[in-house]
């Protein structure tokens, strides 16, 4: 198939591009040098020039609390001209098939867990990263609302739970929960600190799954795109307290000082783990543990390509 990718600079793309099936099919990943993704027009120009056979969708301007609140406004604006760029001009060039990811910020604060993928919409959104969920939910409705006019625009989403891994971000101003306890871990260990601060009481939970397990499940859904549900959540269906991640992360790490915990900072919603019901009965599960994963993105960081 000829496969166009957006987002193949992230870490989503770049796991997806490493992964042995990318060999079988001829991806075409321009970077924003050469499409930028909120010109509709010359999005419009470059899927008419290329023709895909589909389209999956994983740019965005990401980042963790400290971006979000931040730059709502960016995180809102771009994410939502991205995606209604890229799906409107998909349809318009006859592009039947398209991926969209989704995240699971789209779900509402206080929907039980594991989160199911009929509680979009219905509930107030996580303040801390509220602009991001809202561009994400938009496009995946105007996906859905595609397909509904008109069923041979096959459009849908996968929503991943929180991602790391290979090609993560690790600066503290765009870093996610994962990567931040890495670097943070690494300094203190060759800083000889004996104390790392967490944010919170470190007992709100996460599920946080390794990037190539998500590139497996995207290639999944590529090659067997008519089975794939509209919408379907892909996790690992179990998650940790933020002080196991720190504690797994230090034994990886071989840091063995203590830890500190800042009840003032904000922390987010206190779980976040999606179901993974349906993509169960799909035939899908992750493979990597926490552990094993963390030491592959471990070794990653210390390599030093995107520190």
């Amino acid at each position: 198939m000829r496969i166009f990718l957006t987002g193949g600079r992230g870490m989503v793309g770049r796991n997806f591009l490493e992964h042995p099936t990318a060999r079988s099919h001829d991806i075409l990943a321009p970077d924003s040098t050469e499409l930028d993704l909120r010109d509709a027009a010359a999005v419009h120009r470059w899927l008419a020039a290329k023709a895909p056979d589909i389209i999956v969708h994983a740019a965005g301007k990401v980042g963790g609390i400290q971006a979000n609140l931040r730059e709502p406004v960016a995180f809102l604006v771009d994410n939502l001209d991205i995606g209604r760029n890229l799906v409107l001009a998909a349809r318009a060039c006859g592009v039947k098939a398209l991926l969209n990811l989704g995240s699971s910020c789209m779900y509402p604060r206080d929907a039980a867990n594991p989160l199911c993928e009929e509680r979009i919409l219905h509930g107030e959104l996580e303040p801390t990263n509220e602009g991001y969920a809202l561009a994400k939910i938009a496009v995946a409705k105007l996906c859905e609302y595609i397909t509904r006019e008109n069923a041979e625009y096959q459009y849908k989403t996968l929503i991943p739970c929180n991602i790391y891994g290979r090609h993560d971000k690790f600066a503290p101003a765009s870093a996610h929960m994962l990567p931040s306890i890495i670097r943070k871990l690494h300094e203190a260990k060759t800083g000889g600190l004996e104390q790392v601060e967490i944010w919170g009481s470190g007992e709100a939970r996460r599920e946080f799954m390794y990037a190539g397990d998500l590139a497996d499940c995207m290639w999944r859904a590529v090659e067997q795109f008519e089975s794939l549900p509209p919408l379907m959540n892909a996790g690992l269906g179990r998650d940790w307290t933020v002080n196991e991640y720190y504690a797994i992360a230090a034994r990886v790490i071989g840091y063995s000082g203590g830890f500190t915990h800042d009840l003032t900072k904000p922390v987010g919603m206190l779980q976040k783990l999606v179901s993974i019901e349906r993509s169960s009965r799909w035939g899908w599960h992750a493979a990597t543990p926490l552990e094993k994963g963390i030491e592959i993105t471990y070794d990653y960081y210390l390599k030093g390509p995107d520190r």
